[in-house]
Formats: structure tokens, C-alpha cells, sequence
């Protein structure tokens, strides 16, 4: 039976999940949305930046592919890349149709600059609460539409079958299991960022997504490509508040203790030069000055522009008694984004047959070793309406295995469950191990500390894993990765390798040990 027969289930709710839900919908299909929180809750509500795509008389979808490709350093799939650009407008067209309220100037979309992009092409909704309309736009197209959306459930594993994907889910608590007939699966569960001490991502973003497809056998790429926020509000005891790129957009300079601004010199854009090169810089800076944070100074940033452009930060910092058009702002780097993930074609399935995925838990290549800013939401828009149409009309493929393969054993384990000092000691390790720079040392004491977590947290043979056993897992596969690329190159940087080289410009892939090469 062809999966237009059935109904999709799309696990996540993010601007992938919401809309490949709404596209299905309209396509004829009764998807079911599951996530376990609230509907409105992911990555997606917190995105500042905006969405790129090439508007402007000056732009085009072809310089909007150099920069992403100038970004990537050496590992973008020039396919995807060229797909997410051109298709770019068409899928802003959707949005507007869906009521997202993008910001205009003279009835014309406005459009800002960010950091590594030659043009201005940024859209922003509501200045940097564009993720927050853009959530709220979707969730309330998706009700209208009657598209069935399940909270608070978890998705607790995944079984491949010869007429589908079998999924099982439980209430967040851990109550009501249920297992549901084969079908199609979608998977749109984000990334892997709060597994880190230091991130601004929201606590459910821990990877399960991508723990789960893997145990169901299907394969990984690019999982050591995490990439680090640069500026990040820090304060003792005030929560990873992330500070927007378009600030450095608009004019905002970074400082040091000394007030000198420390990345002149350092790159020919200075603070707009790609993310990776600003975190890397600011941390040189804090292990030099021994000082826990830089400053944003946007001082030089008209008063009227930036509470006007950026409400939510300039709100947020009131609340600490600083005021951007007079003061610095304290900024550090954190975890941000998961490049990697799980593989997938420019349809967005995977290597398992019936399985998609799309947004950040797929691993599509199109951000190479280092995303392009304000790429991400694009993403999920461009590689999901792929998703739903396939969903429509299924043509059975799937990716490539990525050139270079590490194979992990996953053995059963002692079983001992939810193990909260487990999942901190991941965070920790993660942070201090395989962070902003690493070293062979550190990411083997990493990957050895995730093997004795997993020892004791995966379950017994026939168990279903838990969040300990899943949080050491997707932590296992960043460090094994990290270890494996003995080489710099974008967001992965190791001191003990500190320049790319070039027999390592290809992926890495994570298979399950013992797993089918492919189920399609």
C-alpha cells in the first residue's frame, strides 16, 4: 500500500514537522503530528535571526549558493545547496500564504544582512521574534486544517517492517505505551543542542531522533559538526539568552575587557565573518584574558533601529538592567546547532525504507561544516515540502553511504534506566570535552565515559531505551565522529590537527554495527 493510503506520522513540531503536516494535508493525506511538549514548543519558537532566501533586486539564488557554499568550508553537497536557494522564494510564498507577518518597508518585505552573506536577504517577522511568528503562523494553520496533533507523547523506538515504519510512543511520563500499525514516519525532532551544558537550545532538544533512527539501523552523517552561537548573553545564574546575529548585522562590534575590538585583523569581515571563525576567536580571547565573556557593543546602532528591529533583546536585557543603545553586552559562545544527523537524499529519506526525515535532525549536506546563518529555518521549509510530496507520491531511493563509515556496537545494556546524574554527566562531558576546540585526549575520555554511561543505561535486550541511554548514545556518535576527523575544518576544530586537510573533504557516517546496509 503506497503511503498516500495511510497516515503519515510527524514526529516534532517545529517549522519542518508543522509544515510538512500542513503540506500533506493539503496534498489529500491525514498526517498526525506528534511532540513531547506542547505543540508551539522547539527550536523553531526561539530563532532570532530570520530566514534567508534571495529576494532582492541585487540578490539572486545563485550568490545566495556561493555564500552557502563559502560557508560550508569544503563540505557542502552542492545538490542540496543548490536546491534550498532556488526554491527559496517559493517557499516564502508559502509562509505568507500561511500568515506568517514578515516586516515591510513601503509594502515590500524588508530584508536585513547577516554574518557570511554578501547580500541583504534576511527575513524577519516582528524583528528578532521571527521564530516565534513563525511557530505561531503554522500551529494555527495546522488546527484549522483538523490535522490531528498529539501532545506530550513521546516517541520511545522505531522498527522498520516490510509494510512500514512501527513506531511506539508513550505519554511524556512514561505512561499509556502504544504501538501503531506500520506506516510512514516522519521524522522532524530537531537537533541535539541541549545535551550540552551551555546552549540555547530548549531542554527537549536531546537528540532522540536521532538515537532512535540509528537503532532502528538507519545512517548518520556529520555528527561532529556542532555548531556554537558566538554571542550568547552571559551573566552567573541568567539563562543562554541568545544575542542576534543581525545585531553584528545592523553594525554591533565585539570588544574585549580592554574595549579593542579583537576581530580586526583576525578575518578579512571581522565580527560578520562566519560563525565558526567568530566562536573560535572569542574563545582564543576568554582563555587569554582568563575572563568569562566579551561585549556586544551596538552603542553605534541608532537608538530608534534597535528597539524597533530587535524588541525580544532589547526586552530581555531591561530585565538585567542594561540598555543596549548605552551599554555592552556580556556574550560568550554556546552550543547552538546540529549540522549532522540523520542521512538522507534531497527527498528526504533516509537509508531506511518509509522513513523520512527533514530539518534539523537530517543530515542533508547542504550546510557542509559550518551553516550558513539564518539557513536553518529555510531548511525545514525547502527539504519538507520534498518530504510531503514524497509522502503523496513515494518513489523508493534513499542516500548514498557517506564515503568514509564508522561502524558502532550497540550491545544490551544493565538496564538501570533514568539516571539523572548520567544525563549531567553527558552535558558535561560534552562541554568540556567536545566543545568549541578538541584534542585526541579529550574526546576518547569523552567517548569512553558515553560507553560506561551506556553500559549501565541501555536496557535489557527487549527494553525500550530511556533518555539516559539515549543521551549518552547521540553524545557517543558527536565524540566518535570529532575523534575520527583528524583534521579542522568549520564548526570541528582540533587544536592537536589545527589546519583542514585534504583527504579528509568527505563525510563521515555512523552505521549500527550488524545493521543492513539498506532496507529500501
Amino acid at each position: 500500500m503506497p503511503e498516500a493510503g495511510r497516515r503519515p506520522l510527524i514526529i516534532g513540531s517545529g517549522i519542518a514537522g508543522l509544515y510538512v503536516a500542513i503540506r500533506a494535508r493539503e496534498l489529500g493525506l491525514r498526517p498526525t503530528i506528534v511532540t513531547k511538549a506542547r505543540l508551539e514548543e522547539s527550536n523553531t519558537r526561539y530563532a532570532q535571526g530570520g530566514i534567508a532566501a534571495a529576494l532582492g533586486r541585487d540578490d539572486s539564488p545563485g550568490l545566495h549558493l556561493a555564500d552557502t557554499v563559502r560557508a560550508g568550508d569544503g563540505l557542502v553537497d552542492r545538490g542540496a545547496a543548490r536546491q534550498l536557494t532556488s526554491e527559496a522564494p517559493a517557499r516564502i510564498a508559502d509562509l505568507v500564504r500561511y500568515g506568517v507577518p514578515f516586516d515591510t518597508v513601503e509594502g515590500q518585505i524588508a530584508l536585513g544582512r547577516e554574518a557570511a552573506h554578501a547580500r541583504a536577504r534576511i527575513l524577519h517577522a516582528g524583528g528578532d521574534a521571527t521564530g516565534l511568528n513563525i511557530e505561531e503562523s503554522l500551529k494555527r494553520r495546522a488546527l484549522e486544517a483538523g490535522i490531528d496533533a498529539r501532545e506530550r507523547t513521546m516517541l520511545r523506538s522505531l522498527r522498520t517492517d516490510p509494510d512500514g515504519i512501527v513506531a511506539v510512543l508513550s505519554h511524556s511520563d512514561g505512561t499509556g505505551v502504544e504501538v501503531l500499525a506500520p506506516g510512514p514516519v516522519v521524522l522532524a525532532t530537531g537537533g541535539a543542542g541541549s545535551l550540552y551544558r551551555n546552549s540555547t537550545n530548549p531542554s527537549i532538544t536531546t537528540g532522540e531522533g536521532i538515537a532512535l533512527a540509528f537503532r532502528a539501523g538507519a545512517l548518520l552523517t556529520d555528527m561532529e559538526f556542532i555548531q556554537f552561537h558566538p554571542t550568547v548573553f552571559y551573566r552567573e545564574g541568567a539563562p543562554r539568552f541568545l544575542i542576534t546575529e543581525a545585531l553584528r548585522g545592523e553594525g554591533a562590534v565585539l570588544r574585549n575587557e580592554a574595549g579593542e575590538r579583537f576581530l580586526v585583523g583576525q578575518h578579512r569581515d571581522a565580527e560578520l565573518a562566519p560563525r565558526d571563525v567568530v566562536a573560535r576567536a572569542i574563545d582564543r580571547e576568554l582563555q587569554r584574558s582568563g575572563r568569562p565573556c566579551v561585549y556586544l557593543d551596538a552603542t553605534a546602532v541608532p537608538r530608534n533601529l534597535l528597539f524597533a528591529r530587535f524588541p525580544s533583546v532589547c526586552h530581555f536585557l531591561a530585565g538585567y538592567g542594561l540598555d543596549p543603545s548605552r551599554d555592552l553586552i556580556p556574550v560568550a559562545p554556546v552550543a547552538h546547532y546540529t549540522i549532522g544527523g540523520v542521512t538522507t537524499d534531497l527527498e528526504g529519506r533516509t537509508s531506511l525504507r518509509h522513513l523520512y526525515a527533514c530539518g534539523e535532525v537530517a543530515a542533508t549536506g547542504v550546510h557542509g561544516a559550518n551553516r550558513l546563518a539564518s539557513n536553518s529555518l529555510l531548511e525545514g521549509l525547502v527539504f519538507g515540502e520534498h518530504v510531503a510530496r514524497q509522502l503523496a507520491h513515494p518513489a523508493h531511493s534513499g542516500p548514498p553511504a557517506p564515503e568514509r563509515l564508522v561502524e558502532v556496537a550497540l550491545s544490551p545494556g544493565a538496564g538501570r534506566g533514568e539516571e539523572t546524574a548520567d544525563v549531567e554527566e553527558v552535558r558535561d562531558r560534552l562541554w568540556q570535552e567536545v566543545g568549541i576546540v578538541r584534542t585526541a585526549e579529550g574526546l576518547r575520555e569523552a567517548v569512553g565515559a558515553f560507553e560506561r554511561i551506556g553500559r549501565t543505561a541501555e536496557p535489557a535486550a527487549s527494553g525500550v531505551p530511556g533518555s539516559a541511554a539515549n543521551a549518552a548514545l547521540t553524545a557517543s556518535f558527536i565524540a566518535r565522529a570529532a575523534l575520527a576527523r583528524t583534521e579542522s575544518r568549520g564548526a570541528h576544530y582540533r587544536s592537536d590537527y589545527p589546519k583542514a586537510r585534504p583527504a579528509w573533504r568527505h563525510h563521515i557516517g555512523l552505521r549500527r554495527a550488524g545493521a543492513r546496509r539498506t532496507s529500501r
